[in-house]
């Protein structure tokens, strides 16, 4: 599973915090004396695939003066009601760091869930499921990474990282082969091409091109199908376009190779989490 870069973590934690603390917590800092400790609790009242467990702790280190220790590790499934981890220390941090840390850890693991269960709807197919870069802005590390603790995959990162040219590019370029031959020319030789395609005459045009990769964009079932017979395996396949739950497994079963789905980061739900603190302890 990936690890989020520490400095990428610690900036995306840093902008949380700033933004919901600003210059400081009035409310317990009027309520909470300095130096009181205390302890407290994180339960899921649903079953979730955990993943965010380094942002959660990372506010807490930046926050200060609390130990965090979890009960289970990023991708593991959790059942309802569980407790996913324990705090100590400071009671003021733990109070002025709880919004911030739980925001992290429901957004992360509702990605993680979402994805176990598309996952667990291609199961028995060869195909795999990958997301998109349909991220929160600031977020996209943190967001792959709990793709990945959901047992999916990651598409490219960035626009530096692969060359996917979708129909404004081809657009642009006049065709299919003129967009794949530009981007063979000018691309570093590491980098795969991939085409984003609408049509099947367009398929076995990028197929001729010299494509590697083509995405089916919105195609229906029967012309995936079609799509993965014309490819015959001279290039990897991908499906794309509002792929749901009841969807998904019907792609997979037309033989494709990779169904991107964007709302694993942009749509999946927030885990159902809840932090309770207890006066007291060390």
């Amino acid at each position: 599973m990936a690890q989020v870069p520490a400095g990428v973590l610690k900036k995306a934690v840093s902008r949380a915090l700033q933004e919901d603390v600003g210059v400081g917590d009035v409310t317990t800092a009027a309520i909470v004396a300095a130096g009181q400790k205390g302890r407290a609790t994180v339960i899921t009242r649903g079953e979730i695939v955990l993943a965010g467990s380094a942002a959660f702790e990372e506010v807490f280190v930046q926050v200060g003066d609390v130990t965090v220790e979890f009960l289970f590790a990023d991708g593991d499934i959790v059942p309802a009601g569980e407790t996913v981890a324990t705090l100590k220390g400071n009671l003021g941090a733990i109070l002025t760091g709880e919004r911030t840390a739980l925001n992290f850890l429901m957004r992360l693991s509702g990605i993680a869930t979402l994805t176990a269960q598309y996952v667990r709807a291609v199961e028995g197919t060869k195909c795999v499921i990958v997301d998109t870069r349909k991220t929160t802005p600031g977020l996209r590390a943190l967001e792959k990474a709990a793709v990945e603790a959901g047992g999916g995959r990651n598409h490219r990162f960035g626009l530096f990282d692969g060359v996917l040219i979708k129909d404004n590019h081809i657009a642009a370029a006049g065709s299919v082969t003129t967009a794949v031959k530009r981007a063979r020319a000018a691309a570093p030789h590491t980098l795969r091409i991939e085409v984003e395609v609408a049509k099947l005459h367009q398929l076995n045009e990028a197929i001729k091109a010299g494509a590697d990769v083509v995405m089916l964009d919105n195609m229906s079932v029967e012309d995936a199908r079609r799509a993965v017979a014309i490819a015959a395996g001279k290039v990897t396949v991908e499906a794309s376009g509002g792929m749901t739950l009841e969807t998904v497994k019907a792609y997979a079963a037309a033989g494709v190779d990779l169904i991107s789905v964007g709302r694993l980061t942009h749509s999946a739900p927030a885990a159902d989490l809840s932090l309770a603190v207890k006066k007291g302890g060390s």
